[in-house]
């Protein structure tokens, strides 16, 4: 991603998928075709706020990756400024980020999985791929998870039954946190990085990660803004499978990204550790 001054003085933001020689995780992969499609469904679907796209080429004829010039939002990013701020704005700002991820889920798909496709008939059969491809890239590239892989199979299966309340499937941000918000005045002005939308369960979204796991937050003010009811036993195991999910995410990523500190593998390969527990497992 770059930032980009123009002849008229305005400026815009340039963004460039790796190119296809550059391995990447399975659910990586049109990553970029992603993002364009999400944009397009929340401008047309909803009022919240997401940088306009100025220009889009998926022809790589200019270059060999797909690319698009985005307007360029002058605010503060939230997960900067955070320590910065005092609770209540904290607070504020988790409130509103549980009402602007409530009305991203009022999208509707027509299938779960990929915005792209192809979908899956049910969020079961969506998210079991979804597990396996990420165990897959793990087992592929040898990461430790420090539990066996088919344990983690094991878990997953074992709690299947609970994805089967989920029957419609909606849009999924998936990956709006604060590092992810810009802010301006006291209020969210811009939702950035949607290349990782999905249409799934909206319980999924990061910003529940807190209700299980006090290791991503506290989830009371989120929850608050987005108006969800208090949980029930099958909605906190989805949860807590959510969790697995991203755990397994930020363990094997790691090794995709050739991290050379072992810190953010040894804080996932904990938070794997303690959900299966969770997990009863």
């Amino acid at each position: 991603m770059r930032r980009i001054r123009l002849r008229s003085g305005a400026q815009v933001v340039l963004k460039i998928a790796p190119p296809p020689d550059v391995e990447v995780m399975t659910y990586e992969r049109g990553a970029m075709a992603t993002e364009l499609a999400a944009l397009r469904l929340i401008r047309e679907h909803t009022k919240v706020p997401v940088p306009v796209v100025d220009f889009a080429d998926q022809s790589h004829e200019v270059c060999d990756a797909d690319y698009f010039f985005m307007m360029y939002v002058g605010a503060d990013n939230l997960n900067v400024i955070r320590d910065t701020l005092a609770e209540t704005e904290i607070n504020a700002y988790d409130e509103a980020l549980g009402a602007i991820t409530r009305e991203l889920n009022t999208i509707p798909g027509s299938a779960f999985g990929p915005l792209a496709g192809p979908g899956e008939s049910t969020w079961r059969a969506a998210f079991l791929r979804m597990v396996e491809e990420l165990l897959g890239d793990g087992e592929r590239r040898g990461v430790d998870l420090r539990h066996g892989y088919d344990v983690i199979r094991e878990v997953v299966a074992a709690h299947a039954s609970s994805l089967d309340e989920v029957t419609e499937p909606r849009f999924v941000e998936w990956d709006l946190w604060p590092g992810n918000c810009m802010v301006r005045d006291g209020q969210i002005v811009a939702i950035l990085d949607h290349e990782r939308a999905f249409y799934g369960d909206p319980l999924m979204e990061f910003g529940f990660t807190g209700s299980e796991s006090s290791a991503y937050g506290n989830a009371t003010f989120f929850i608050r803004g987005y108006g969800h009811r208090p949980f029930t036993t099958a909605e906190r195991t989805r949860r807590r499978l959510y969790n697995l999910h991203l755990a397994l995410i930020q363990i094997i990523e790691t090794n995709f990204r050739a991290h050379t500190d072992t810190e953010r593998y040894d804080c996932a390969c904990e938070r794997l550790r303690d959900t299966v527990a969770l997990l009863g497992e």
